[in-house]
């Protein structure tokens, strides 16, 4: 756990959901793994409870009773970067990705595994602290220095183009997020490239042949299928 928190003061989750069995277990499974936890059963209530208690993180289900769950993202997103992880039995690529797209950090479809979620939770809460100004990010043995903006695998020093070190930097990040196409696609070319996704194909297949061990089976930049790319958490 984050030197941010201790026992005196865990992290509080707020889950958003209406199913009564999926409270309860939420609430057994993050109270005994160390959280806080509050409970909002509709997206009016959550937002209400977001603007009250100031949670770390939410968990979110898509299907609420009074409004979607990408409607809460929206109007969440308009004043908080708390971050959000959609819970769904929604499998479609298009709600994924709406989800996404709208302001979700991350996105697990229902059932899922517990050391999962509790995995996707802590690295939510690690980008959500305070950042260094100009850190050096160390995931395996990659290394990127943003203030000097220097690559390098194993002490080797990598030649990546503009373009390359922007999507990288940008990836890496938001180690662990789910990123979508046309998030990727704003952020590195702009408004106008959004339907140009074999631009982002090409840049991705270069990098990782630079980064990469063996390029066919990514280590560092996972495709997540018709959605995406996440950068594996360190």
């Amino acid at each position: 756990m984050s030197p941010e928190w201790n026992k005196d003061n865990p992290p509080r989750i707020l889950v958003v959901d209406d199913e009564r069995a999926i409270q309860r277990f939420l609430e057994t499974v993050l109270a005994g793994s160390g959280f806080s936890v509050q409970v909002a059963e509709n997206g009016r209530l959550g937002l209400a409870a977001v603007a009250a208690a100031r949670p770390d993180l939410i968990l979110l289900d898509l299907g609420l009773p009074d409004m979607d769950g990408v409607e809460v993202i929206r109007r969440l997103r308009e004043w908080s970067a708390t971050p959000v992880i959609v819970l769904s039995v929604r499998e479609r690529e298009d709600d994924k990705v709406g989800a996404l797209d709208a302001g979700a950090d991350d996105y697990l479809t229902k059932p899922f595994g517990i050391p999962e979620l509790l995995a996707r939770i802590r690295a939510a809460l690690r980008r959500a602290l305070p950042q260094p100004e100009e850190p050096v990010l160390t995931i395996g043995d990659l290394q990127i220095d943003l203030g000097r903006r220097l690559v390098s695998v194993r002490g080797d020093d990598l030649q990546l183009t503009p373009t390359e070190y922007d999507l990288l930097r940008l990836l890496a990040g938001h180690a662990g997020k789910v990123m979508t196409h046309r998030q990727i696609l704003k952020q590195i070319w702009g408004s106008g490239h959004l339907d140009q996704p074999h631009v982002l194909r090409v840049n991705i297949s270069n990098l990782r042949h630079k980064i990469e061990d063996d390029p066919s089976r990514p280590y560092y930049i996972l495709t997540e299928a018709g959605v995406g790319y996440r950068f594996r958490a360190a």
